[in-house]
């Protein structure tokens, strides 16, 4: 689907990062694309646990208190944009009573405490995962980097984003485009 400019609208879909891109804060990354028009895009990077922060001990910094088996779970980063800022991705069988978005009929975020607080007490969606921060562009910026190859673009799903290792998304991303990682270089060349 196309946006007032012309410009497909790459909302619900994912950027695959391609090698040498040249940000080694994307490098190998997957990011969900939340929000895509004329005035920007907004995506969460959906493959880069967080190295040291706990579902539990965002929760208790939170004055939340963790349920069981949160304290196994890690938060991802989602980009580099207001890390401060906490985002939940997650299936469709929650709405906060705040605020949700609703991206596609597959994928919601809400970037507000109540869902923290149903996740929890054991009651939130099904499926979800806890991000810090986002990926942001400006407008036009995103079809930039498009168009120098800096993204590859499939369509999200549930397995890849939730059911799939962290580690094997990039992979997978790839896979389900039917090109091996292996084929693909950093090094740009001539013919």
């Amino acid at each position: 689907m196309d946006n007032a400019s012309g410009v497909t609208d790459l909302t619900g879909k994912m950027l695959i990062a391609m090698p040498g891109m040249g940000d080694p804060r994307f490098e190998h990354s997957v990011v969900y694309m939340c929000a895509h028009s004329d005035e920007g895009a907004m995506g969460l990077i959906v493959n880069k646990p967080s190295g040291d922060v706990t579902m539990a001990g965002l929760l208790e910094q939170l004055s939340i208190t963790p349920g069981p088996g949160l304290d196994r779970l890690k938060v991802h980063f989602g980009g580099p944009v207001e890390m401060g800022r906490g985002f939940v991705l997650h299936s469709p069988d929650y709405l906060s009573g705040l605020t949700t978005l609703k991206v596609d009929e597959r994928f919601h975020m809400t970037g507000t405490l109540d869902v923290l607080e149903t996740i929890a007490r054991g009651e939130g969606p099904a499926q979800w995962m806890a991000m810090l921060g986002y990926a942001g562009w400006g407008p036009g910026q995103l079809e930039g980097e498009l168009a120098q190859n800096g993204w590859l673009v499939c369509d999200a799903s549930p397995e890849l984003v939730f059911g799939t290792a962290d580690a094997a998304k990039w992979e997978a991303a790839l896979n389900s485009l039917g090109i091996p990682a292996h084929l693909l270089s950093a090094e740009g060349g001539t013919a």
